[in-house]
């Protein structure tokens, strides 16, 4: 076991705190990582708040994890010490069940193990990515390729792949006709990857007040949701829309947005339940949908991809003593685009 100094959310609701944390020894498949950075996603807030359900105290978020290895268990093959890795929202899976096999963890049939706020095989509480070091069994560690700084690849391993994979598996590309709804921590990410992938991209928000970084970012319009000509002039325009906002939306409205056989697909998951009238789906044999994060294949995929393309996420650095202010300004909107915690000053 080792001691490792962290921030923790002692109680739901209760500012996090600097503490420290075991961390098991490294077993024969394990990675060491010594993080140098961990992004903040808005699930952590939900999660130290228990806005999603009871969750588990004390409580160490974050599962946008940047480091470099540092110890590898003598069984481990696709890492050595120096390497430049990251870790996602998972770190185990059944790894048996159809679903994994196909490389789709995060859908496992016997549930995965979170980052944080899970409970491992070995019975004991998982703790995230706001420390200094975390110990990941090899295959659930992904490498980060030379050509992206740990700083802005970390968002990615949340706030990246979860944009991917459903832009991915909608086939965004070129002739497709992609929108974005909300452009924060999630949204900008969607808007770059759609960009790169050669879509034509719009942002949906409630106002234009971040129009201009909305097209600085690869959108190629951008229209505020809280006019109500933008739903009349845009109806059945998109062949897939991506919403990334964790506030219940007026769903049927954005799916008049689609065109026939279109895909509404939701990446925000909002704390109140919603309502829908099913004529909204009937109408046009159009899709409404959920996707959740990415398996570890798929997250690789999408690191080598942003690497090519030269696609970070937009951060604003803080240190450790910031993490209980940062919170505060993702509730009310106010980073752009994501904060990453400068794992040194904890």
């Amino acid at each position: 076991m080792t001691t490792v100094a962290a921030y923790a959310a002692p109680a739901a609701k209760a500012p996090l705190e600097r503490t420290t944390i075991e961390r098991r020894a490294v077993g024969e498949f394990d990675v060491l990582i010594d993080i140098e950075f961990a992004g903040i996603c808005h699930s952590d807030i939900h999660q130290a708040r228990e806005g999603w359900g009871t969750a588990i105290f004390p409580m160490v978020p974050g599962h946008e994890i940047a480091g470099v290895v540092s110890e590898v268990g003598p069984g481990v093959t696709k890492y050595a010490v120096g390497d430049r890795v990251g870790v996602g929202c998972l770190v185990d899976s059944c790894r048996a069940c159809e679903n994994c096999l196909k490389g789709l963890e995060q859908y496992c049939l016997g549930g995965n193990v979170g980052t944080y706020n899970a409970v491992g095989k070995d019975g004991e509480p998982t703790y995230g990515g706001y420390s200094q070091k975390i110990v990941v069994d090899e295959n659930f560690v992904v490498r980060i390729p030379d050509g992206l700084s740990l700083d802005v690849a970390a968002p990615l391993l949340c706030a990246g792949i979860t944009t991917y994979s459903p832009l991915r598996h909608w086939n965004a590309g070129p002739g497709k006709k992609v929108a974005v709804v909300g452009l924060g921590g999630l949204g900008h990410m969607a808007v770059k990857i759609a960009h790169a992938m050669g879509s034509e991209v719009t942002v949906l928000s409630q106002s234009l007040r971040k129009k201009d970084d909305g097209l600085k970012l690869g959108a190629d319009h951008y229209y505020a949701t809280s006019d109500p000509k933008t739903f009349e002039e845009l109806a059945g325009t998109f062949d897939l829309i991506i919403s990334t906002v964790s506030a219940p939306l007026d769903f049927g409205a954005f799916l008049s947005l689609l065109r026939t056989d279109g895909a509404l697909v939701n990446v925000g998951a909002p704390e109140e339940p919603i309502s829908l009238n099913l004529f909204s789906v009937i109408a046009g044999r159009k899709t409404l949908a959920g996707s959740g994060i990415g398996g570890i294949r798929e997250t690789q995929e999408m690191l080598d991809f942003c690497a090519e393309h030269g696609i970070g996420a937009e951060i604003e650095l803080i240190s450790a003593a910031e993490i209980n202010e940062a919170y505060e300004r993702v509730l009310a909107s106010d980073v752009r685009y994501r904060f990453v915690i400068d794992t040194a000053t904890i």
